[in-house]
C-alpha cells in the first residue's frame, strides 16, 4: 500500500514557517513524500543495514536476526530463546526490557568475507553482558555461521531499581555502526549505574571504537585518561541510541536520551567526555534512589525541565569544564531520541545533507510526547544547528526506532508498532 503526502499550500508553508520562526527560504525546496511499506507484522524491530543491491539485514529485539532479499522474500537467520522458524537458535540470547537484539551491520568487506555484526545480550556469563558478535551468512543467505564474539563484557542491567523505566535490561544503548576508515563503533548504555559513565574501567555509558576483531583501535587509549579500557573511544554517557558518519567529513554523531530534559545530539571527539555523571553527593546533590540521580530531583514527578536540568545537566560544564558540548539539545526535551542517519543526493532538495533523527516519543510531566523524525540543518563547522525542520511523514505518528537511508536513496524507518517504511520524495 502506497499512500502520498501531498505538498501543503504556499498559505499553510508560510503560516508553519512563521509558528515556527523558520526563513521561508528553508522550506522552499522540499520534497513531497510517499511511503511504502516493506515489512509489517514484526515485533519489535530494532535496526536496519543494507547492501548495495538492496538486500537488508534487520532486527526484531525479542526474535532475532533475519534478511529481506530484493525480490521481497525473508529469511529468518538467527533466533534467540524461545524463537522457532530461525536456521539457527542460539539459547544464550535474549530480551528483558530495552536489552535484546538491538543494532546490526554489514562488514564493509562483505562481499569478499560474507560478514554481519550484531549487538545482542546474553546469558552466557553471570552476570549477563551485551555483546557484538560476528557471524558469516550462506551465499544464499539462509544460514549463518561461525559465531564469534569479539565484544563480551559491555555490561547489562540485571536488576529492577528504583528509577522511571527502572527494570532489568534499562540504559542498554546498542546502535552499532562501521565508519567510512572501516571500525566499528559500539555505543553503550549507562545500566541506572551512576558509577559507569566516568569509570575508565567498564564499558558501560561509553562510545567504542574497535576492530572486526573486537580490538582496541590504535589512537584510542592515547586520546583518554590513563587507566582506560583501550577500547573506549568516548565516555561520560547515558543512553546512546543513534549513530551516523557525516557523508563528507566522516564525523562521527550521535544521539543521547535525555533524563527527562535534554536529549542530545553530540559531534564525538576522541577521548571526549560526553559529561554525564549521575552520582550521588556531588556537584552540590545529596543521596540518590539506589545511589543514581538520573532523574532528579522529584524522579517521579513532572516539573519545569529547566529547574531539573539545573540540578542533573546531561552534559556538566561545571564539574567537566572539557566536556563535548552538544551540537544540539531538543529544546530542552527528553522525547526518546534514536536512530539517525543523512539524507544525501538532490533528491532530499534543500534536506540533502541534514540529519534525520527518529524519536521514539515520551511525553512526562506535561511536556509534548512528540513522536516524529527531525531534521537537523548543521552549520559547516557541524558544531551546531543552523535550524531544526519536522520531517512531515506520510505515515503519521509512529515510535521511530530507527531511521537509514538505503541504496535507492529513500529514506527507511523501523518503528515499534511492527513495520519497516520506505519513505521516498518526489
Amino acid at each position: 500500500m502506497t499512500k502520498t503526502l501531498m505538498t501543503r499550500s504556499i498559505g499553510a508553508i508560510a503560516a508553519s514557517a512563521l509558528m515556527a520562526g523558520l526563513p521561508m527560504a528553508a522550506l522552499a525546496d522540499t520534497p513531497e513524500l510517499k511511503h511504502t511499506t516493506v515489512l509489517s507484522g514484526l515485533e519489535s524491530p530494532w535496526d536496519i543495514a543494507f547492501l548495495p543491491d538492496g538486500t537488508m539485514l534487520y532486527s526484531e529485539k525479542c526474535k532475532g536476526l533475519s534478511v529481506r532479499l530484493p525480490d521481497g522474500s525473508v529469511n529468518n537467520l538467527l533466533g534467540m530463546t524461545g524463537t522457532e522458524g530461525y536456521a539457527t537458535t542460539a539459547d544464550d540470547l535474549f530480551c528483558e526490557g530495552q536489552a535484546g537484539m538491538n543494532g546490526v551491520a554489514f562488514d564493509p568487506n562483505f562481499a569478499e568475507n560474507r560478514a554481519v555484526y550484531v549487538y545482542s545480550t546474553s546469558k552466557k556469563s553471570d552476570p549477563h553482558t551485551n555483546r557484538v558478535i560476528r557471524m558469516t551468512v550462506s551465499d544464499n543467505f539462509s544460514a549463518v555461521a561461525n559465531r564469534t564474539d569479539i565484544v563480551e563484557d559491555i555490561p547489562y542491567k540485571m536488576e529492577a531499581s528504583d528509577h522511571p523505566f527502572g527494570g532489568p535490561g534499562a540504559h542498554n544503548g546498542g546502535r552499532i555502526r562501521f565508519s567510512p576508515d572501516g571500525y566499528l563503533f559500539v555505543p553503550t548504555g549507562d545500566n541506572h549505574n551512576s558509577q559507569l559513565p566516568q569509570s575508565g574501567d567498564s564499558l558501560g555509558g561509553k562510545v567504542l571504537r574497535v576492530d572486526r576483531d573486537g580490538k582496541a583501535v590504535p589512537g584510542n587509549a592515547e586520546a583518554t585518561p590513563d587507566g582506560f579500557d583501550p577500547r573506549i573511544f568516548t565516555y561520560g554517557h547515558r543512553n546512546v541510541q543513534g549513530l551516523a558518519f557525516h557523508p563528507e567529513t566522516g564525523q562521527p554523531y550521535v544521539t543521547e536520551h535525555g533524563p527527562w530534559h535534554s536529549d542530545e545530539v553530540n559531534a564525538l571527539v576522541a577521548g571526549g567526555n560526553s559529561g554525564w555523571d549521575p552520582r550521588p553527593n556531588m556537584a552540590g546533590r545529596d543521596d540518590c534512589p539506589d545511589d543514581y540521580c538520573g532523574y532528579q530531583p522529584n524522579q517521579g514527578e513532572g516539573m519545569d525541565p529547566a529547574k531539573r536540568r539545573a540540578y542533573m545537566p546531561m552534559t556538566d560544564t561545571d564539574t567537566y569544564p572539557d566536556a563535548m558540548t552538544p551540537v544540539w539539545g531538543n529544546n530542552g526535551l527528553s522525547q526518546g531520541i534514536n536512530g539517525t542517519t543523512f539524507l544525501t543526493g538532490d533528491q532530499w532538495g534543500d534536506w540533502e545533507g541534514h540529519m534525520a533523527i527518529g524519536f521514539l516519543g515520551i511525553g512526562f510531566g506535561g511536556t509534548p510526547v512528540g513522536q516524529r523524525i527531525t531534521l537537523l540543518d548543521l552549520t559547516d563547522s557541524g558544531n551546531s544547528v543552523k535550524e531544526a525542520t519536522e520531517m512531515p511523514v506520510p505515515m503519521g505518528s509512529h515510535r521511530f526506532r530507527s531511521v537509514v537511508q538505503g541504496p535507492d536513496g529513500d529514506l527507511y524507518t523501523a518503528v515499534d508498532e511492527g513495520m519497516i517504511y520506505r519513505i521516498t520524495p518526489n
